[in-house]
């Protein structure tokens, strides 16, 4: 009786339903080796050995398959079929012989299947074959590629930029992109234009609208009308003629359906219809695959296999008829140039089984499987036909002409079924138009766009303009109407380029060919997980850390975060995976340049990086001035020289080189509308306890209230940040008294008699009971929680924690072990601050703060305890 290995428990129940008990299924629950997270696990000096550890995790994993092994001496590596699932099943063979659960006769073969189904899984079992070493090579160097850049760029990253973090290969490339996306809009400089349209009554009394074209003869281009003076004119233009349908042009057009999906397009289409984030797409996709609904979801292949072709056209044919079939199975090619990560796209497995067909209790899975229904089935769909008309109305004396465009669906085909979302807000060309005729004469329709021009001029009551050109004419914030109000002219202004969704940001990285699909998710989540980026609403923000970080690699590494450089390893790599290159090869030439570019930045100072930052930020942080007087002069002292700044926290700032005499800061970003009124002092009033004033300021990190003033002895006057939400234009001394009290006492707690306390800390507003802190939900609680909810809150939170820790919080949550999973945490300790995982408490090397401490040194402090610890246990052993 075999046993099958695949990577996931709900995977191994579905497949242990197919095959029956003639074999045993086990779960190896993901990779079960991993390199070790310290310097040394890939050996630059022996021809890049890799070392290999059996995770803490999955050493139980392997037992119980090695073990199962010795009843059933036969092994079948069932694992995903892609680069990924061919790696897990060469990990697992290579653990298992280290273990020698492996014997000379036990037979070892390797199944794939796209999908979870009696048939697919069955069918495998009848065509095993051996690990595919090639797939598994190009999975050896992209994974020593991904370490190289990590252990040896993140380290000069902690030393020469304060408060960075760690840097990866493909990540370092995708943030450029955001960070570059960002420095677009902030520069982009606003251009106005007008447009002018009209609605037309026909001879039958239909309406329809029209937009101006040709002015005084000449065709309009996009900003001939650039202020609202020249609209006025062209508003005039319009309404003082007499119009007739000069000509009606009706043009047939098909529309064809989209491919099925591939991972990058279905997480757009999650992103575009639902806001789906790549990781909340991927995992409710994997559920659906393990589930055995849907083919596996990680693939650049938009080809169907023939048998789901024809299940598709059967299902088209019953649920809309011959009509919807097309006389050929429409064919989809991959344009990927070595599609290799799962050969088939993703679609359903039964494509008889309609949404409403399976039950599924999760709502992710149910519009995903909706939308991967409908867009595999309408790729098999007949295309729509189309009508497009476009009409031109003019004056008799050709000075003026109005295009009207419109279309009607003659058949909808797939339209019926599907339509695909877009990023981009095109314009509206579907409107059916009414029936029109060459020589009508076309009248403009009273009153028709009155609507459009009070809601474009707010409430605001219109005015009359008074110079000859448009007496007649009423004009209101951005729009110009008619007297008869019937043709508008409407203000524009030219849009920057518009930030990154996780949909636009995989597109873009997909047209460059960085990352493959199965690294999609994980890249645009670590990015986010690092501090790197924000996501606000369904947007992708840089923060402080990812622009600087961005700029130094620009900078001392400006090859190895460069769009074609990373694209064609990329193709390297799939060369690799094709058979075409050695992998070593592959690593021997990265690796010789990019130790040169490490090695090249041991002698760079802190100062110097700084300042290469300025040179590099100048023109975005220090736009030149109209006046033409020095943008990095500071507008406080009048002398100090404007520089930027970094945290201990990570973040950076602007501030006046003359500091400590001038504490002048602004936000790292330029000078916008309104942020030099912000860093200006207001004083809101005095402190009736302590007679001094109270004013409010702005730092860099945003607007904050301040009592008294800064002492000859420097000693920092009471502050405290506005909270997120509060309008910093609307804060009047009480609201300032208020966050200066804090922290509030609740009152005595009611089994030890300890101060409970509110207040607003760096994760929000909390209450607080010894080292226990609890989050409150709304800021405005601080003021008005009381001693029976306070305790409530905290309770909840200790018995969160449970046991003797639940008294004693973490200074610093790193969130979970990157490699291995489980919480790491820095901590408290009797002599001094640690890192906790697991069992594993590795001391803080003295001068370094517990904020500062990052995952990535956390890791490696654990890695380097565990060496530790492992020696001397060793050593008891023996002696004993």
């Amino acid at each position: 009786m075999p046993v099958v290995v695949v990577e996931s428990p709900a995977k191994a129940k579905t497949i242990n339903k197919y095959l029956g008990d003639d074999y045993t299924v086990l779960a190896s629950y993901g990779h079960v080796r991993d390199l070790p997270p310290k310097d040394g696990s890939v050996d630059t000096d022996a021809g890049f050995e890799m070392l290999w550890e059996v995770g803490s995790d999955s050493k139980k994993h392997v037992k119980a398959i090695a073990d199962a092994l010795k009843e059933d001496n036969a092994l079948i590596l069932a694992t995903d079929p892609d680069r990924e699932g061919e790696a897990i099943s060469w990990h697992l063979e290579e653990a298992l012989r280290k273990r020698k659960a492996i014997k000379k006769d036990t037979p070892v073969s390797r199944v794939v299947f796209n999908a979870i189904t009696k048939a697919a899984v069955t069918d495998a079992m009848k065509n095993p074959r051996q690990v595919d070493m090639e797939l598994v090579e190009a999975y050896l160097a992209r994974r020593a590629l991904d370490y190289l850049v990590g252990f040896n760029l993140s380290p000069v990253l902690w030393r020469k930029l304060p408060g960075a973090k760690s840097a990866g290969r493909v990540q370092s490339v995708c943030l450029r992109l955001i960070v570059e996306r960002e420095m677009e809009i902030e520069a982009f400089k606003h251009r106005e234009y007008w447009s002018v349209r009209a609605v037309l009554d026909t001879p039958r009394g239909q309406s329809f609208e029209a937009r101006l074209t040709v002015l005084g003869g000449r065709k309009l281009d996009k900003y001939d009308l650039e202020n609202a003076a020249a609209a006025s004119m062209a508003v005039k233009a319009v309404s003082s003629r007499a119009l007739k349908v000069q000509s009606v042009e009706a043009k047939p057009a098909n529309r064809n359906p989209a491919a099925p999906f591939m991972t990058s397009t279905l997480q757009q289409e999650a992103s575009r219809k639902f806001g789906m984030g790549a990781r909340q797409t991927m995992s409710a996709a994997q559920r659906l695959y393990e589930a055995g609904h849907i083919t596996y979801m990680r693939t650049d292949g938009i080809d169907m296999a023939p048998e789901a072709v024809a299940a598709a056209r059967d299902a088209i044919k019953d649920r809309y008829g011959a009509d919807y079939v097309p006389k050929v199975a429409r064919v989809y090619k991959n344009k990927a140039k070595n599609a290799q990560e799962a050969h088939e796209c993703i679609r359903p497995t039964d494509m008889a089984k309609a949404p409403d067909d399976i039950r599924l209790s999760e709502d992710d899975q149910k519009k995903l499987y909706d939308l991967i229904w409908k867009r595999t089935i309408a790729s098999q769909m007949e295309g729509a036909r189309l009508e497009r008309t476009t009409v031109d109305v003019a004056s008799a004396d050709g000075q003026v002409v109005l295009r009207a465009t419109g279309q009607v669906v003659l058949f909808d085909g797939f339209l019926k079924v599907y339509e695909e979302g877009r990023d981009d807000v095109e314009a509206d060309d579907d409107k059916r138009l009414p029936q029109i005729s060459e020589g009508d004469d076309v009248t403009p329709k009273a009153a028709a766009l009155e609507a459009d021009f009070a809601k474009a001029a707010g409430d605001a009551d219109a005015v009359v303009i008074e110079d000859e050109t448009a007496s007649d004419l009423r004009q209101n914030g951005g729009s110009v109407l008619s007297a008869d109000g019937a043709v508008l002219g409407q203000q524009h202004f030219t849009q920057p380029p518009p930030r990154y969704t996780e949909a636009t940001l995989v597109k873009r990285m997909e047209e460059l060919g960085i990352g493959r699909p199965s690294t999609y998710a994980s890249i645009v989540t670590t990015i986010q997980d690092r501090g790197y980026v924000v996501k606000d609403k369904n947007r992708l923000i840089p923060e402080d850390k990812g622009r600087l970080v961005t700029a130094f690699l620009s900078n001392y590494f400006r090859r190895y975060v460069g769009y074609d450089f990373t694209a064609d390893l990329e193709n390297q790599l799939d060369e690799v995976s094709a058979g075409e290159r050695n992998y070593k090869d592959v690593l021997e030439r990265f690796w010789r340049d990019f130790k040169a570019a490490v090695d090249e930045t041991a002698e760079l100072r802190i100062t110097d990086v700084l300042e290469k930052i300025n040179e590099v930020l100048e023109p975005h942080l220090f736009p030149a001035k109209e006046d033409g007087s020095d943008p990095r002069l500071c507008p406080n002292c009048g002398e100090g020289r404007l520089s930027m700044r970094t945290a201990r926290s990570g973040g950076a700032f602007i501030g006046c080189s003359n500091y400590p005499e001038c504490r002048y800061t602004r936000a790292f970003a330029p000078p916008g509308d309104g942020d030099e009124d912000q860093a200006e002092e207001r004083m809101l009033g005095v402190d009736p306890d302590t007679s001094l004033p109270v004013h409010l300021k702005t730092g860099r990190f945003g607007p904050y209230v301040q009592l008294g003033e800064v002492t000859e002895e420097e000693k920092k006057p009471k502050r405290a940040s506005l909270p997120k939400g509060w309008d910093a234009t609307q804060m009047d001394i009480d609201k300032a008294l208020m966050l200066l009290n804090l922290p509030r006492e609740v009152g005595k707690h009611p089994e030890d008699g300890e101060p409970v306390e509110a207040g607003i800390g760096r994760y929000g507003p909390f209450v607080k009971h010894g080292r226990i802190y609890a989050n409150l939900p709304d800021v405005e609680e601080v003021w008005t929680v009381g001693m029976n909810r306070a305790v409530e809150l905290i309770a909840a939170k200790a018995a969160k924690r449970g046991g003797r820790g639940a008294t004693v919080p973490p200074l610093h949550e790193l969130g979970d072990h990157p490699e291995h999973g489980g919480a790491v945490n820095v901590m408290e300790g009797r002599y001094g601050p640690y890192v906790k995982w697991d069992k594993v408490n590795a001391t803080i090397p003295k001068g370094t703060a517990p904020a500062d401490v990052t995952m990535e040194m956390a890791v490696q402090l654990i890695a380097e305890r565990q060496a530790k610890g492992g020696k001397k246990r060793t050593t008891r052993k023996k002696a004993s």
